[in-house]
């Protein structure tokens, strides 16, 4: 057997696995080349200290290999490499061993370069006091259980930073997650409060805003501008033979026929249950007829194909133009009054009417 593994063998079972967090018990090399002061140091330390001994350097590197060492006890002067050697290896092989000298008063140089070297925690002069070993040893285990604690904080300290980061970055990315929702259902909200639901068209919310920064914009720039309503002609008849549920495919088709016979440039709403509202900007009288007729015919050709039937319809328009800078209310009441005027008339026709300041004009 191996000089390593006979040592192994001794650290464990003649000593006991020298881990003070299991044994409470510390470890302690002495190395020193004269055998009576390695068995006199063995007799001091051993009831409080697990204590291991060499000879040389090179037999305590053999040991440090093999055991774990808390501190270690070198003389300075011994055959082949002396202390300062020896703690200088210990020192970048074992850091967390502590290194301490031992050294008579006229090797204090050689002292010195043990402390620059191999970093010594101390150094004691021989012949020693027994108390003063004692309680250098004492220090030293002090130390070495004081690093031992701040190493174990760091590396808690890292674990917690590391796991805060963790949290941190998948906190972030949960409020981005949730941000993107709540945006993403804001627009859902905004895009319902102004949207029917039905039709996807504006609704009278929605439209009714528009018309007022329209009119904002018609009072900075004047231009002519229209504003309509187009009413289903009989849509009770319609909700009667077909049911609700062809009523409401009716409407959905005839928004689709608006949409398409209006300009881009151009809005229609769905304001009530068969009623629609277009708004036509810089759109003057003739523009108008020209729109609104485009609307009534558009609708009287199309046939609208429903699950019970289909549904030949009409519509009634009335349109009120102005020329000039109004408000909201005035232009709406005017192509409501149109609208009824359409529609006492016959249905299936339009009426466009022209708003000026102090009379209305029909056309």
């Amino acid at each position: 057997m191996g000089m390593l593994k006979r040592l192994a063998l001794g650290c464990r079972f003649s000593l006991g696995m020298v881990r003070p967090m299991k044994t409470d018990r510390f470890t302690v090399l002495v190395v020193d080349d004269e055998p009576h002061l390695l068995a006199i140091l063995r007799g001091l330390l051993s009831t409080t200290y697990d204590v291991l001994t060499a000879e040389n350097a090179a037999a305590a590197q053999t040991v440090l290999a093999a055991c774990s060492v808390h501190v270690i006890l070198t003389d300075q002067r011994m055959p082949g490499r002396n202390g300062a050697d020896l703690l200088e290896w210990a020192s970048t092989h074992f850091p967390r061993t502590i290194r301490v000298l031992m050294t008579g008063f006229s090797e204090i140089a050689g002292a010195v370069d043990a402390i620059n070297r191999g970093q010594a925690y101390y150094y004691l002069l021989k012949p020693w006091r027994t108390e003063e070993l004692l309680q250098v040893i004492r220090n030293a285990l002090d130390k070495y259980r004081l690093e031992s604690r701040q190493e174990e904080l760091l590396a808690e300290l890292k674990a917690l930073n590391t796991e805060l980061e963790t949290r941190v970055r998948e906190r972030t990315q949960e409020l981005k997650e949730a941000n993107t929702l709540l945006e993403q259902r804001t627009r859902e909200l905004e895009h319902l409060a102004l949207n029917d639901s039905l039709t996807g068209l504006l609704n009278r919310r929605g439209v009714e805003e528009l018309i007022q920064n329209e009119l904002k914009r018609h009072a900075r720039y004047p231009n002519p501008i229209a504003l309509g309503y187009v009413d289903v002609d009989h849509f009770k008849q319609i909700n009667t033979r077909f049911t609700q549920a062809g009523g409401d495919e009716v409407l959905r088709t005839l928004a689709k026929i608006l949409t398409a016979n209006i300009r881009e440039v151009d809005f229609v709403a769905r304001v009530g249950g068969d009623e629609f509202l277009v708004l036509a900007p810089a759109t003057p009288i003739e523009g108008t007829r020209v729109l609104a007729e485009r609307i009534r015919a558009g609708v009287e050709k199309t046939c609208i194909p429903t699950p019970w039937g289909e549904v030949q319809l009409t519509v009634s328009v009335g349109f009120a133009v102005s020329q000039i800078v109004t408000d909201r209310k005035n232009l709406m009441e005017l192509a409501a009054e149109a609208l009824r005027e359409a529609k006492l008339s016959g249905r299936n026709r339009f009426i466009v009417r022209e708003w000026c300041r102090d009379e209305v004009v029909g056309v």
